[in-house]
């Protein structure tokens, strides 16, 4: 009689870089420690924050700890921001998926387990990613799409509604084979650290290895600063333009299709919302509205991004994957320097 195969194990990893979202935080590790399958390790790891990081030690030690599994505070010990402090963390990675939660996102219970159950019931999936839905701190502004979540890292109108191939994960929930993570060197990205892994991972496995799992649900945390259209504007324009470098540095493996693919679903979006408008549903114009400026912002913000890569302005990324000969035993004193 065969064996039945061991299950996957994981390692969980929170970044975080400022005391404002200190409450947050703890909400997350909370979260994760009572998750319906237990995560090996949560590997906690702060961004160029010395203040942050003595804060967590005293809330985490290296001994002591009473809740399981216990939280090994690390310090991102690369220049780079976001993407260097989950190659940093993904260093002291034992288990055979890492997993990701944003530190202003909290785990719903079965979380890590709608992860893990695509792995195991997928030999081909090498990324997963959940679907984070917001927590609002204030009202939703009535003129603000739901197609434009993406604004601050929730799922939004146009990803898809069950188990499929997807071209983007959303960082506040995703996850990768560790072992696919160190052949692909890391993360290459400070700022579109997902994007950049959803894309590599799909130009070395193949387009359906990154799988999006909306059963594999957050709550991300919005702030009413993150409502607002100033806050709006400025993404859509400044997230399009660092793309273009980002998709540059990612060579064969970047491409617009998701892009584009999105621009022509806001075609409809328009024009069922005018539709709408038509027979008095003011919120439906505004909303139409707001479509039509983020997109020309975003086409605005990538023109502006391919501009800057023509005049040598195009800012380098600091994460520039794992250090040469980095493995899963380097020591805490290594990991730890700022």
């Amino acid at each position: 009689m065969n064996e039945p195969s061991p299950r996957l194990t994981a390692d969980v990893v929170i970044c975080a870089y400022s005391d404002l979202r200190w409450h947050q935080l703890c909400q997350a590790v909370e979260s994760v420690q009572v998750q319906t399958i237990r995560p090996r390790q949560i590997l906690l790891c702060i961004d160029h924050n010395d203040e942050l990081a003595d804060h967590c030690l005293e809330r985490w030690p290296e001994f002591g700890q009473v809740a399981q599994p216990h939280v090994k505070v690390l310090r991102n010990r690369y220049a780079g921001r976001l993407g260097s402090a989950r190659n940093t963390a993904a260093e002291h990675v034992s288990a055979d998926i890492i997993a990701f939660l944003d530190d202003d996102a909290r785990a719903e219970a079965t979380w890590l387990e709608e992860l893990l159950r695509v792995y195991e019931g997928d030999a081909g999936a090498v990324a997963v990613g959940g679907a984070p839905q917001p927590l609002f701190e204030t009202a939703r502004p009535v003129w603000f799409p739901e197609e434009f979540q993406w604004v601050f890292g929730c799922h939004y109108v146009g990803l898809p509604e069950r188990r499929s191939p997807t071209e983007h994960l959303i960082g506040a929930s995703m996850s990768v084979r560790a072992e696919a993570l160190r052949r692909l060197n890391g993360f290459q990205s400070d700022n579109h650290d997902d994007m950049d892994l959803s894309h590599r991972v799909a130009a070395t496995y193949g387009r359906a290895s990154v799988i999006y799992e909306p059963r594999a649900r957050v709550t991300h945390f919005v702030t009413a600063q993150r409502v607002t259209w100033d806050y709006f504007w400025r993404r859509c324009y400044s997230v399009n333009r660092g793309k273009v470098r980002a998709f540059r540095d990612m060579g064969h493996a970047g491409n617009i299709t998701a892009e584009l693919a999105f621009a022509r679903r806001m075609a409809g979006s328009v024009l069922r919302r005018a539709a709408r408008g038509s027979r008095g549903d003011r919120a439906a114009l505004r909303q139409a509205g707001a479509i039509v400026v983020g997109l020309g912002l975003a086409g605005l913000g990538h023109a502006r991004g391919r501009m800057d890569l023509v005049m040598g302005k195009a800012p380098e990324s600091l994460t520039r994957g794992l250090q040469s000969g980095s493995s899963s035993t380097g020591s805490p004193e290594t990991a730890c320097k700022a």
